[in-house]
């Protein structure tokens, strides 16, 4: 489960993957219907790898969480929390997370937790990063693979040498001249 490039935006409903880097915040693609749209340096942006629980001893984080989730429900859905009362919610919680601290977690954070784990369940997103797969007898591990980007190579030649660099080619301009002297 990779949950680094997953935000929640204050003010826009449900969760979002952060696409490209804009001019003025992010381009950032809904987890459930698609739909790209810009969110702004202004707005309050959350990444769910930076979110955890409070409990007893030490906070977990919302990755481990999900996991434990995953694992008592064997992939399955989560109580739902538009459904529950908030006593049905807490008591769900209580038995995947026994230590969570009951004064400082709110109904209104279990409904949020509840309602992200139905959204990135129905996106396919709860699977572990690593997934065994058996062929022939053998383990093999599917690791998702980073896109390299490429570097141009430009030479310039140097007396009798030629050096090759990483600068992208660069037009020369002209002097321009301006106002009257």
């Amino acid at each position: 489960m990779n949950l680094s490039q997953i935000i929640s935006i204050a003010g826009m409903p449900g969760l979002h993957k952060v696409i490209a880097q804009a001019k003025n915040g992010v381009v950032v693609e809904s987890v459930v219907d698609k739909k790209r749209t810009t969110a702004f340096a202004t707005h309050k942006i959350s990444a769910l790898e930076d979110i955890s629980m409070f409990t007893a001893s030490e906070d977990v984080p919302l990755k481990d969480v999900f996991t434990k989730i995953y694992e008592k429900e064997n992939g399955g859905l989560c109580i739902d929390p538009k459904q529950s009362d908030d006593k049905a919610l807490h008591a769900y919680f209580g038995e995947v997370l026994p230590d969570y601290d009951r004064d400082r977690v709110h109904t209104s954070d279990l409904k949020k937790l509840f309602s992200w784990y139905h959204i990135l369940h129905k996106a396919d997103l709860l699977k572990a990063e690593e997934e065994a797969t058996e062929t022939d007898g053998e383990k093999k591990t599917a690791i998702p693979s980073k896109e390299k980007t490429k570097a141009t190579t430009v030479k310039k030649d140097i007396g009798k040498q030629s050096v090759k660099t990483n600068a992208p080619k660069v037009k020369a301009q002209g002097v321009r001249k301006t106002g009257t002297a």
